[in-house]
């Protein structure tokens, strides 16, 4: 009976090792079968491999599963924990083996991420914390041999990490990878340290070299090159020759004096491993990379057709130093002929980095897909209907985006994603979850506190990014029994203020003063109007009813200490106000309020997870959303995003359209959210709109799906995020504010900033300080006046209103300079009651109906804090109506010489400065006299203008 070649490599000194792993494989014994039939010595892996075994087939359906159920956990660490369950398992059937050999062999290997191959230390780190979690002593950790690299390769030596070197294509590099093991195993030693039971292998490739090399002969020879015959001789020859001179330089080394002090320490030669050993060319015998390339103190992991192949016809003999001198030829022939072995090297070790990310890349993505589909209705799910033009553009995007990496340098923090400014220092809410539910105990104490001290109401004073989250939190979940009321004040209109204070017992009220930098405005004097008017109900107690949520070092942390404050609550200061949602500016009112907050906060882990480091943009919502709305604006000049929501969510559109507004709405572009806008028949609607749907479970009423239905199937893209449940908001919260950052990126911006919003604060001051100095307003010029109206106009507009004689003309001015992709603002600086919001939506509906461009129905100043920004910085493409109106009432601010009616003027004032400073189409409109009749003979005015 012939002997088995797989076993005879033994007598030859050469390891068996196999180029595969697979679960089912080790489970049903046949990787065992392979140990014990063939001699096998050792099991390599590689992302390629992992891609193959995980991404196909149902092996790892159950633990997928389980996982899922058992935690929330992202994309990179779902794989990570499925592979060492499988390395782990690998290792317990070759550990006898490694018994056997004294650690010469029994190996198995596992490679730190492709993603870091370009990078030492952070291949050091992750090789020490693979090594710790496999916790096996037959575990190769496989570095590859990329010159940041090989200083790693040393450090995991000195570690006492077994080390498998990979990618290894060129002879001067394996020269150095074999310096790095020695020099480890020195410095080891000299740290009086054992090295007897470390082990490290070389993974020089073979076969590639041959591909690449036999490519360029096939091409000059088929164009008549004059030295064909000479080409042809060293065809298939040159990557067995380059291995065969690596292995006289191992030869050399392992006999110098150097090498035998180590070796009389126990130290154990790195052997030379050959891998890519399929033989790609079928003109050459299928083992040709095996028959070749057997020697004393070597390994060849074999893939395994391979393995099968030369298990049935391979030639087990003593070749690897045999024909040395003719090696030596080949490889000079090849400089001779200019093959460019050289280049050739380092090409394919740059290939074979790109390849394994690419390979790891399509893992983790077939990871992530399963992962969505056993999460079900555990994730809110998105669908997008886009054009075939739309969805070509999200595909390019996609992938340059998981070319470059760009989703593991966003949570890597690297600014250069967008503009290479200050995006960096913005990033913090990346992982506020996470510490936010470390923190759910004290936030569940603070719940419970709050339900004992018996408050009837929450009463939040803030501004945006503050009040925004609040106010969706309270009115989509509501009243929760034996918790306080929760009400969002956003505004300095003394009728707003007032009506507030009329809802709630001020002896009863918790006030939650939210300011994240403590030197807003409106915060500010909120706080202390109601800290006076509450004084008055609870004298020296009163500051024990209030609470502040602030960025620490602030000037209202300063303020909540002097006066006494119950609680001050941190926010964080690389977290921008609209992004905050989901840390104490959102969260604190939510336990106050005693929502379920654990529930909440590990819905919004799971989104968090899904859109986290390892997923591949094409498998992570947060950048498949962000490429759709980053590509209307950049690609398509679809910029107008109408919002439309559950009647049981629609507070949610004012939350998104100030992430929207102010994260994109800058340098003369970004995207115009519409909130609220009725929707109607598709002929109304212009090629720049986006549809944005926010559905909770199967709430909406026939007429919207039959409206967005009709406007998809006009081709309008729609893209719905639908909601299983009402704590799924917190998903969509972090999907849109992971989508918001990749829009902007798409876009050209910098998400993070909002430079429009400070110079309308700028405008404002001005303004408040010129009152207080000489107890008056400045004085401005109208254009026309009558009993009913003034009309003020912006530098845009002055030189065509100079005649007017009525609104109507300044109107009819104004609405005939409307043109296609422009959009009109309605900015009512007037009390946001349920009267004033009817009248609003009809009037921008009407302008929508009759110029068919989008409308945006504002209150003032709550929007300056939101769409504010895109206003004046992104598209010039707007025309405003800004109306203020005389005040019924007004109310004192504490302190100052100034009032809450002065406060609003002044806003409306600098927004319609800085409006007008931007050559924006705006006109102010005041109304006075009573504001219902006012408001009511507006309307009918705009409608004859129209």
């Amino acid at each position: 009976m012939v002997e088995n070649p797989l076993i005879q490599l033994e007598k030859y000194g050469q390891s068996p090792w196999l180029d595969f792993i697979q679960r089912s494989f080790t489970q049903k014994g046949g990787l065992k079968k392979l140990v014990d039939e063939d001699g096998l010595k050792g099991v390599t892996s590689n992302p390629s491999i992992f891609e193959k075994a995980m991404g196909h087939g149902t092996d790892y359906d159950e633990q997928f599963k389980q996982l899922a159920a058992d935690d929330i956990t992202d994309v990179a660490t779902l794989y990570e924990t499925m592979a060492i369950d499988d390395i782990k398992a690998a290792c317990k059937v070759l550990f006898p083996v490694w018994e056997k050999t004294k650690g010469i062999d029994g190996y198995v290997s596992l490679e730190v991420s492709p993603y870091i191959a370009m990078d030492g230390q952070k291949t050091i780190e992750e090789a020490k914390r693979l090594w710790n979690k496999v916790a096996e002593k037959n575990l190769m950790i496989k570095i590859p041999a990329t010159e940041p690299c090989i200083p790693a390769i040393q450090s995991a030596i000195v570690e006492g990490i077994n080390v498998n070197v990979t990618l290894l294509f060129a002879l001067d590099t394996y020269k150095n990878v074999l310096e790095a093991y020695i020099v480890g195993l020195e410095n080891r030693l000299a740290q009086g340290q054992k090295i007897d039971h470390i082990a490290s292998v070389a993974s020089f490739f073979v076969s590639r070299i041959d591909t690449e090399i036999d490519k360029k002969i096939d091409e000059r020879v088929a164009n008549g090159d004059t030295e064909r015959a000479a080409l042809k001789a060293v065809r298939g020859q040159v990557a067995l020759a380059n291995a065969k001179l690596a292995y006289q330089h191992y030869l050399k080394i392992i006999n110098s004096e150097r090498w035998k002090k180590l070796a009389a320490a126990g130290a154990k030669p790195q052997r030379l491993l050959w891998a890519s050993t399929g033989c790609k060319d079928k003109t050459f015998p299928d083992t040709l990379y095996i028959d070749n390339l057997i020697g004393e103190n070597t390994v060849n992991t074999i893939p395994p057709a391979t393995l099968d192949a030369f298990r049935d016809h391979g030639t087990a003999a003593r070749t690897l130093d045999q024909k040395v001198e003719e090696a030596k030829k080949t490889i000079s022939e090849a400089e001779r002929l200019r093959l460019d072995l050289a280049g050739t090297t380092k090409k394919l070790l740059e290939e074979g980095v790109v390849a394994f990310a690419e390979a790891f890349d399509q893992l983790l993505g077939s990871v992530a897909a399963k992962q969505i589909a056993l999460q079900g209705d555990e994730l809110l799910h998105m669908n997008a209907a886009l054009t075939f033009e739309h969805e070509e553009w999200v595909n390019k995007g996609l992938e340059n985006w998981r070319k470059k990496g760009y989703v593991r340098k966003i949570w890597a923090k690297d600014s250069s994603v967008w503009t290479g400014e200050d995006e960096s220092k913005w990033l913090g809410w990346l992982d506020i979850v996470d510490e936010q539910i470390n923190n759910l105990s004290q936030l569940e104490a603070f719940q419970k506190e709050v339900k004992a001290k018996g408050f009837t109401d929450i009463l939040l004073l803030g501004m945006g990014g503050s009040s925004l989250g609040p106010e969706v939190l309270g009115e989509v979940f509501g009243h929760q029994a034996g918790y306080p009321h929760l009400h969002v004040l956003d505004s300095t209109d003394p009728q707003q203020i007032y009506t507030f204070q009329q809802k709630v017992d001020l002896k009863k009220t918790l006030f939650v003063v939210s300011s994240k930098s403590g030197s807003t405005l409106e915060p500010n004097i909120l706080k202390a109007y109601f800290f006076n008017e509450a004084r008055k109900v609870l004298g020296d107690k009163v500051g024990q009813h209030f609470v502040a949520v602030t960025d620490p070092g602030s000037h209202m942390e300063d303020v909540a200490k002097r006066d006494g404050f119950w609680k001050i609550f941190y926010g964080k200061k690389d977290i921008g106000g609209r992004y905050s949602v989901l840390s104490n500016f959102g969260i604190v009112p939510a336990a106050a309020a005693g929502l379920p907050l654990k529930e909440f906060l590990y819905s919004a882990q799971r989104m968090e997870k899904m859109c986290s480091a390892g997923a591949p943009p094409a498998q992570n919502p947060g950048v498949q959303l962000g490429a759709i709305w980053g590509t209307s604006v950049a690609n398509l000049k679809r910029d107008k995003f109408t919002i439309v929501a559950s009647k049981a969510i629609i507070s949610l559109g004012s939350w998104l359209e100030q992430l929207l507004a102010e994260s994109t709405g800058k340098q003369g572009t970004g995207i115009i959210p519409i909130d609220e806008e009725t929707l109607s028949a598709p002929e109304l609607y212009g090629n720049d709109r986006l549809f944005i749907h926010l559905k909770l479970g199967n709430q909406d009423d026939r007429q919207q799906e039959k409206a967005l239905q009709s406007l998809q199937s006009a081709g309008h893209p729609v893209v719905t995020l639908n909601l299983h449940n009402k704590a799924q908001l917190a998903q969509v919260f972090f999907q849109t504010e992971f989508a918001t950052a990749v829009a902007g990126a798409f876009i050209g911006i910098n998400p993070f900033d909002q430079p429009d919003v400070e110079a309308s604060k700028i405008e404002t001051k001005k303004i408040t300080n010129a009152y207080n100095e000489h107890g008056s307003l400045p004085v401005i010029d109208s254009v026309f006046e009558d009993n009913n109206f003034a009309v003020y106009a912006g530098k845009a507009e002055q030189s065509s209103l100079k005649s007017v004689q009525s609104l109507l003309d300044v109107l009819k001015t104004l609405f005939s300079k409307i043109k296609t992709g422009d959009y009109v603002g309605i900015l009512a600086y007037v009390e946001r009651d349920p009267e004033t919001r009817s009248w609003i939506q009809e009037l921008r509906l009407a302008i929508r109906d009759k110029k068919k461009v989008a409308t945006a129905a504002e209150f003032g100043p709550r929007f300056l804090h939101s769409t504010g920004q895109a206003y004046k910085g992104g598209p010039k493409t707007g025309v405003f109506l800004q109306i203020t109106a005389d005040d019924a009432k007004d109310l004192p601010v504490p302190g100052e010489k100034y009032t809450f009616s002065i406060v609003k003027e002044a806003q409306a004032r600098g927004d319609f400065d800085v409006l007008s400073e931007r050559d924006r189409r705006v006109i102010r409109i005041h109304i006075k006299g009573d504001l219902k009749s006012g408001l009511h003979s507006f309307s009918k005015i705009v409608l004859s203008a129209l």
